[in-house]
C-alpha cells in the first residue's frame, strides 16, 4: 500500500532531517527548502496529502507560501499544518488559520502526536479525493443517461442493434433489435436488462475485447465502422456481426460512454444463398424446358 505523501517546508536542513526521522516509517516525506520550492513541487505533483509548513523562513514566510498554495488549482483542500518555535501567541495563530492553516505545532513537538495528526489529516485528504471521484462518476452517469433518453426514441426506429455503454464498458441501454440478433428470450424483449447484462458478460466477448470498436471508442475517443466480430447467442449458437462504435461525450468534452451499432451479416448471407438457389433453379428449369422443346 502506498504511503501518504507529506510535503515538509523548512529552510533549515536539520529540521527536515528531524521530520523525516519521525515520519519516514509511515509517510513519504517530500522536502522543500523554501516556500517557492514547495509551490514548484505542488505544480508537479498531485499526490500531496498534507503540508507541514515552517513559518519563519526568509524571502517568503510560511503565511505567504500558504496563501499562494491555496490559489493553486487542486491544492485548495490540502491541509496545511504550521510548525513554529517563535510564533505561539494568539494573533499569529489566528493569522495562520486565516491563510488556510488547519493546525499548529510548536517546537519541540511530540513525535507520537505529530504522527497521529499526520495520519488523521492525510485520511481527510484521501476521503475528499474518493468523494470527488464518486461525484465525477455520478455526474458522468447522469450525462450518459440524459444522452440515452434523447436517443431512446430513435433507437427503436433504426433497423440495427444499438447498445449504449458507460465509460467502464457496462451496458445500460439497448433496443429490441439487439434482443432479436442475440436470439434473446421473451424476458429480455420486455427490457430485462439483467438478462442482457448476463449475455454481455458471457456471449459478447468480441464486442468488448481490448481491440473491439467499443474499447477503441472509450480509450481513444475514435469512432470505428463495420468491424467483423463473432458473438455467441443466447441459444449457444454463433453469429457473425458487423460492429461499429462511437464515443459519447459529456458537457465538458470528456468521454462518458459509447454507442455500439451491430448488424447481423448472417441474414444478408442467407438472402444471398437463397437468391443463388433460386437463380440456379431457374437456370435448371430453363435447361429442362429447352431440352423438352428439342425433344
Amino acid at each position: 500500500m502506498k504511503k501518504p505523501s507529506i510535503l515538509a517546508v523548512d529552510d533549515t536542513p536539520g529540521n527536515l532531517v528531524a521530520l523525516e526521522s519521525v515520519l519516514d516509517a509511515d509517510f513519504d516525506l517530500v522536502p522543500a527548502e523554501s516556500g517557492a520550492r514547495a509551490i514548484e513541487i505542488l505544480h508537479q505533483r498531485s499526490d500531496i496529502a498534507v503540508i507541514l509548513m515552517d513559518i519563519q523562513m526568509p524571502v517568503m514566510d510560511g503565511y505567504e507560501a500558504a496563501q499562494r498554495i491555496k490559489r493553486i488549482p487542486g491544492c485548495e483542500e490540502i491541509p496545511i499544518v504550521f510548525v513554529t518555535a517563535v510564533y505561539r501567541e494568539d494573533p499569529y495563530v489566528k493569522r495562520g488559520y486565516e491563510v488556510g492553516g488547519v493546525d499548529y505545532f510548536t517546537k519541540p513537538f511530540d513525535p507520537e502526536l505529530l504522527r497521529l495528526k499526520m495520519g488523521i489529516y492525510s485520511a481527510f485528504r484521501e476521503r475528499a479525493a474518493v468523494l470527488r471521484e464518486r461525484e465525477r462518476h455520478i455526474r458522468e452517469t447522469e450525462e450518459l443517461l440524459n444522452a440515452g433518453r434523447k436517443l431512446s426514441a430513435v433507437l427503436e426506429s433504426i433497423p440495427v442493434g444499438i447498445l449504449i455503454a458507460d465509460v467502464d464498458g457496462r451496458i445500460c441501454q439497448s433496443n429490441d433489435e439487439v434482443a432479436r440478433i442475440s436470439k434473446a428470450t421473451t424476458a429480455i424483449e420486455r427490457d430485462d436488462y439483467g438478462e442482457l447484462i448476463r449475455w454481455w458478460s458471457a456471449g459478447g466477448d468480441a464486442l468488448k475485447s481490448s481491440e473491439s470498436p467499443l474499447a477503441l471508442a472509450l480509450r481513444t475517443g475514435q469512432a470505428s465502422h463495420n468491424r467483423r466480430v463473432e458473438i455467441r447467442c443466447f441459444d449457444g449458437s454463433s453469429k457473425q456481426l458487423l460492429a461499429s462504435a462511437s464515443p459519447l461525450l459529456g458537457l465538458g468534452g470528456q468521454i462518458v460512454g459509447a454507442v455500439i451499432v451491430i448488424k447481423d451479416t448472417s441474414e444478408t448471407k442467407q438472402i444471398e444463398l437463397e437468391l443463388e438457389s433460386r437463380v440456379a433453379r431457374l437456370v435448371s428449369l430453363g435447361v429442362e424446358i429447352e431440352q423438352a422443346i428439342r425433344a
